[in-house]
């Protein structure tokens, strides 16, 4: 089969599952859109003539230029000297629903928060996120479990503040 069809049938396969991951880990859809284009050009110069992009190739390309989005973000930031407060999006009780969790989960370390949200949010199985992560699927489980409890830990400790 051909580079350009390979292409277009790996495009078709996982476009909307590349873009609702950037989109929640995004601050605004169009900063996803904008790394979900960047994703597929970078597959498009990768890949080969006889190499097909799989999705789980796609996810690992989406990650790593999804961390370089956000070291990229941070040094803006820290050279404003502001950080912006999470975007609120949706109705107001929603979001007032929402707000403890998505502020627990930025409380979380990034490879626990990273873990919690390719399981819940993604889809992705321990296999699944084992490959993307380079690990074992045991550390993979290990992980999920440490970071369900420190979530649960956070909410409690938040709940009971309130």
């Amino acid at each position: 089969m051909e580079r350009e069809k390979r292409f277009l049938i790996a495009h078709a396969a996982a476009h909307d599952r590349i873009y609702r991951y950037l989109r929640r880990r995004a601050e605004n859809a169009a900063t996803a859109e904008d790394l979900c284009a960047e994703v597929f050009r970078i597959a498009w110069e990768k890949s080969t003539d006889s190499e097909s992009l799989s999705v789980m190739v796609l996810f690992g390309v989406a990650r790593n230029v999804l961390r370089n989005h956000d070291r990229s973000s941070i040094r803006a930031a820290k050279l404003i000297g502001e950080l912006r407060p999470p975007e609120q999006h949706g109705d107001a009780e929603a979001c007032s629903q929402e707000y403890p969790l998505r502020e627990a989960l930025h409380r979380l370390s990034p490879e626990d928060r990273e873990v919690l949200l390719l399981k819940y949010w993604d889809g992705f199985s321990s296999r699944e996120i084992s490959d993307l992560l380079n690990t074992s699927a045991t550390a993979i489980r290990m992980r999920l479990h440490r970071a369900r409890k420190a979530l649960a830990h956070l909410l409690q400790t938040e709940g009971a503040e309130q």
